[in-house]
């Protein structure tokens, strides 16, 4: 995704949304971060969930804005995003591009033709008469 932000982040907004942790370690464990001694309880107070978000960021290297979803999970309901997904929302807020559940799901390629084929739609809207 970095790439595809630091490609396009001049003429689409990006932003990566943190909507609870994935693998808490008062939960479904993963090998990876108990590898890299990675250990978050699952927040319980927007305060905890925001400083775990902003050290995941930091620790993952990410460049883009990073949004937290509140405590009631709304976006994440919205979006059914656990534990992630690719979105492209359109100029008029519509679903543009909805990739499937990471990380296997994951289609960077097919959300980088969806952001160009809406692109070349809006240069070709402003240049008709």
């Amino acid at each position: 995704m970095e790439k595809l932000y630091h490609r396009y982040k001049d003429r689409v907004d990006f932003y990566a949304v943190y909507i609870r942790e994935a693998h808490p370690s008062d939960g479904w464990k993963a090998e990876f971060n108990e590898r890299f001694n990675i250990r978050f309880e699952q927040p319980k107070t927007i305060g905890d969930r925001k400083q775990i978000a902003s050290t995941c960021g930091t620790v993952l290297g990410l460049s883009m804005p990073m949004l937290v979803d509140e405590m009631d999970d709304r976006v994440n309901r919205l979006y059914s995003g656990f534990p992630d997904r690719l979105y492209l929302i359109d100029r008029e807020g519509k679903v543009a591009y909805k990739g499937g559940r990471g990380p296997f799901g994951y289609k960077p390629r097919e959300l980088e033709q969806t952001i160009i084929m809406m692109l070349l739609d809006d240069k070709t809207q402003v240049a008709t008469p």
